[in-house]
Protein backbone atom coordinates (compact mmCIF):
# COMPACT_ATOMS: atom_id res chain seq x y z
CA UNK A 1 0.00 0.00 0.00
CA UNK A 2 1.14 3.28 -1.04
CA UNK A 3 0.29 5.91 1.84
CA UNK A 4 0.11 9.97 0.73
CA UNK A 5 0.61 11.92 4.07
CA UNK A 6 -2.43 14.17 4.22
CA UNK A 7 -1.14 17.23 6.51
CA UNK A 8 -3.73 20.00 5.09
CA UNK A 9 -1.83 21.10 2.64
CA UNK A 10 -1.26 20.34 -0.90
CA UNK A 11 -3.85 19.00 -3.83
CA UNK A 12 -3.69 15.18 -2.57
CA UNK A 13 -6.63 14.36 -5.26
CA UNK A 14 -4.04 15.09 -7.95
CA UNK A 15 -1.47 12.80 -6.61
CA UNK A 16 -3.85 9.84 -5.94
CA UNK A 17 -5.77 10.30 -9.32
CA UNK A 18 -2.57 9.62 -10.73
CA UNK A 19 -1.67 7.10 -8.58
CA UNK A 20 -5.51 5.33 -9.43
CA UNK A 21 -4.70 5.66 -13.05
CA UNK A 22 -1.67 3.59 -12.59
CA UNK A 23 -3.60 1.22 -10.74
CA UNK A 24 -1.67 0.80 -7.81
CA UNK A 25 -3.09 0.52 -4.69
CA UNK A 26 -3.28 4.09 -2.98
CA UNK A 27 -4.74 5.64 0.30
CA UNK A 28 -4.26 9.39 1.55
CA UNK A 29 -4.69 9.84 5.53
CA UNK A 30 -4.01 12.27 8.45
CA UNK A 31 -3.33 9.41 10.71
CA UNK A 32 0.42 8.58 11.69
CA UNK A 33 -0.94 5.21 12.47
CA UNK A 34 -1.67 4.41 8.80
CA UNK A 35 1.70 6.06 7.27
CA UNK A 36 3.70 4.10 9.84
CA UNK A 37 2.43 1.00 8.41
CA UNK A 38 2.39 1.91 5.04
CA UNK A 39 4.55 -0.44 2.31
CA UNK A 40 5.93 3.37 0.31
CA UNK A 41 4.97 7.10 1.49
CA UNK A 42 4.38 10.10 -0.42
CA UNK A 43 4.92 13.21 1.05
CA UNK A 44 3.15 15.74 -0.97
CA UNK A 45 2.97 19.42 -0.86
CA UNK A 46 2.33 23.26 -1.55
CA UNK A 47 2.57 26.58 0.09
CA UNK A 48 4.71 27.52 3.08
CA UNK A 49 7.63 25.77 4.29
CA UNK A 50 6.98 26.91 8.08
CA UNK A 51 3.28 26.07 7.87
CA UNK A 52 4.26 22.42 6.09
CA UNK A 53 6.63 21.85 9.36
CA UNK A 54 3.74 23.16 11.79
CA UNK A 55 1.55 20.99 10.10
CA UNK A 56 3.77 17.98 10.81
CA UNK A 57 4.68 18.66 13.47
CA UNK A 58 0.86 18.96 14.67
CA UNK A 59 -0.31 15.84 13.45
CA UNK A 60 2.20 13.95 14.73
CA UNK A 61 4.07 13.16 11.60
CA UNK A 62 7.76 14.45 11.57
CA UNK A 63 9.10 10.73 13.69
CA UNK A 64 6.90 9.08 11.78
CA UNK A 65 8.35 10.20 8.43
CA UNK A 66 11.36 9.76 9.92
CA UNK A 67 11.19 6.18 10.80
CA UNK A 68 9.67 5.35 7.78
CA UNK A 69 13.03 6.91 5.89
CA UNK A 70 15.10 5.06 8.79
CA UNK A 71 13.04 1.73 7.90
CA UNK A 72 14.26 1.72 4.30
CA UNK A 73 11.05 2.24 2.66
CA UNK A 74 10.73 4.21 -0.58
CA UNK A 75 9.78 8.00 0.41
CA UNK A 76 8.60 10.15 -2.66
CA UNK A 77 8.82 13.76 -1.64
CA UNK A 78 7.05 15.78 -3.97
CA UNK A 79 7.59 20.19 -4.69
CA UNK A 80 7.57 21.35 -1.08
CA UNK A 81 7.67 17.81 -0.17
CA UNK A 82 10.81 17.79 -1.41
CA UNK A 83 12.05 21.08 0.38
CA UNK A 84 11.15 20.10 3.90
CA UNK A 85 13.27 16.69 3.66
CA UNK A 86 16.23 19.34 3.97
CA UNK A 87 17.51 21.53 7.37
CA UNK A 88 15.46 24.95 6.91
CA UNK A 89 14.54 27.30 4.09
CA UNK A 90 15.40 31.24 3.27
CA UNK A 91 11.22 31.21 3.31
CA UNK A 92 10.63 30.64 6.64
CA UNK A 93 14.14 31.64 8.83
CA UNK A 94 14.41 29.65 12.39
CA UNK A 95 11.65 26.76 11.16
CA UNK A 96 13.85 23.57 10.96
CA UNK A 97 13.04 20.86 8.63
CA UNK A 98 13.05 17.01 8.63
CA UNK A 99 16.56 17.04 8.42
CA UNK A 100 16.55 14.09 6.24
CA UNK A 101 18.98 15.42 4.05
CA UNK A 102 21.75 18.38 4.85
CA UNK A 103 22.05 21.62 3.21
CA UNK A 104 19.19 24.64 3.13
CA UNK A 105 16.50 25.65 0.40
CA UNK A 106 17.46 28.93 -1.01
CA UNK A 107 15.30 31.70 -3.10
CA UNK A 108 15.95 30.84 -6.58
CA UNK A 109 18.35 33.40 -8.55
CA UNK A 110 17.42 34.31 -12.09
CA UNK A 111 17.91 37.61 -13.12
CA UNK A 112 15.60 39.40 -16.03
CA UNK A 113 13.77 36.00 -15.11
CA UNK A 114 9.83 35.76 -13.48
CA UNK A 115 9.79 33.99 -9.59
CA UNK A 116 8.19 31.86 -9.25
CA UNK A 117 9.12 29.64 -12.27
CA UNK A 118 6.17 28.59 -13.04
CA UNK A 119 5.12 26.41 -15.93
CA UNK A 120 6.50 23.42 -18.75
CA UNK A 121 10.48 22.70 -18.21
CA UNK A 122 13.02 19.98 -19.12
CA UNK A 123 14.91 18.10 -16.63
CA UNK A 124 18.90 17.80 -17.05
CA UNK A 125 20.30 14.10 -15.18
CA UNK A 126 22.87 13.91 -12.65
CA UNK A 127 23.35 11.40 -10.20
CA UNK A 128 21.59 8.15 -11.57
CA UNK A 129 17.65 7.87 -9.71
CA UNK A 130 15.47 5.29 -10.55
CA UNK A 131 12.50 7.39 -10.53
CA UNK A 132 14.01 9.22 -14.24
CA UNK A 133 14.49 5.10 -15.63
CA UNK A 134 13.32 4.62 -18.64
CA UNK A 135 12.67 8.73 -19.22
CA UNK A 136 13.24 10.23 -22.59
CA UNK A 137 17.01 11.85 -22.77
CA UNK A 138 14.94 15.02 -23.17
CA UNK A 139 12.06 14.99 -20.84
CA UNK A 140 9.54 17.92 -19.98
CA UNK A 141 8.30 18.41 -16.30
CA UNK A 142 5.79 21.37 -14.74
CA UNK A 143 7.40 23.14 -12.23
CA UNK A 144 5.66 25.87 -9.61
CA UNK A 145 8.17 27.38 -7.08
CA UNK A 146 10.25 30.21 -5.86
CA UNK A 147 12.65 28.00 -3.82
CA UNK A 148 15.36 25.72 -4.76
CA UNK A 149 16.94 23.14 -2.16
CA UNK A 150 20.88 23.48 -1.76
CA UNK A 151 22.39 20.45 -1.03
CA UNK A 152 25.50 20.20 0.61
CA UNK A 153 26.47 17.33 -1.24
CA UNK A 154 25.91 18.30 -4.56
CA UNK A 155 25.46 14.08 -5.13
CA UNK A 156 22.24 14.50 -3.60
CA UNK A 157 20.74 16.26 -6.66
CA UNK A 158 19.45 14.04 -8.98
CA UNK A 159 18.23 16.06 -11.87
CA UNK A 160 18.47 20.17 -12.55
CA UNK A 161 16.02 22.46 -14.70
CA UNK A 162 17.59 25.52 -16.71
CA UNK A 163 16.20 28.48 -15.56
CA UNK A 164 18.51 31.50 -15.28
CA UNK A 165 21.01 28.74 -14.58
CA UNK A 166 20.46 25.50 -13.02
CA UNK A 167 18.35 25.01 -10.93
CA UNK A 168 17.88 22.20 -8.62
CA UNK A 169 15.01 19.66 -9.85
CA UNK A 170 14.73 16.59 -8.04
CA UNK A 171 16.80 15.22 -5.26
CA UNK A 172 17.93 11.45 -3.90
CA UNK A 173 19.68 9.14 -2.11
CA UNK A 174 18.26 5.25 -2.04
CA UNK A 175 15.07 4.90 -0.70
CA UNK A 176 14.10 8.94 -0.36
CA UNK A 177 13.71 10.46 -3.87
CA UNK A 178 11.76 13.55 -4.20
CA UNK A 179 11.22 15.54 -7.08
CA UNK A 180 10.67 19.63 -6.95
CA UNK A 181 7.63 19.66 -10.55
CA UNK A 182 4.64 18.00 -10.47
CA UNK A 183 4.70 14.73 -12.10
CA UNK A 184 0.83 14.15 -11.45
CA UNK A 185 0.70 17.32 -13.78
CA UNK A 186 3.58 16.46 -16.38
CA UNK A 187 1.50 14.28 -18.56
CA UNK A 188 3.30 10.51 -19.58
CA UNK A 189 6.71 12.01 -17.77
CA UNK A 190 4.90 12.61 -14.87
CA UNK A 191 3.04 8.98 -14.91
CA UNK A 192 6.14 7.32 -15.37
CA UNK A 193 8.11 8.40 -12.86
CA UNK A 194 5.54 7.66 -10.53
CA UNK A 195 5.31 4.20 -12.12
CA UNK A 196 8.66 3.74 -11.51
CA UNK A 197 8.30 4.29 -7.47
CA UNK A 198 5.36 2.19 -8.14
CA UNK A 199 7.52 -0.74 -9.36
CA UNK A 200 10.65 0.28 -7.30
CA UNK A 201 11.64 -2.68 -4.89
CA UNK A 202 15.00 -1.57 -2.87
Amino acid sequence: MIAIIDYGMGNLFSVEKAFVKLGAPVTVSGDPRVIAAADKVVLPGVGAFGDCMHNLQQRGMVEVIRSVVASGRPLLGICLGLQVLFQGSEENPGVAGLGIFPGMVRKIQAPGMKIPQMGWNSLEYRTPSFLFSGLDEVSYTYFVHSFQAVPEDPELITAVTEYGGPVTAAVGRGNVQAVQFHPEKSSRTGLSILQNFVAYRG
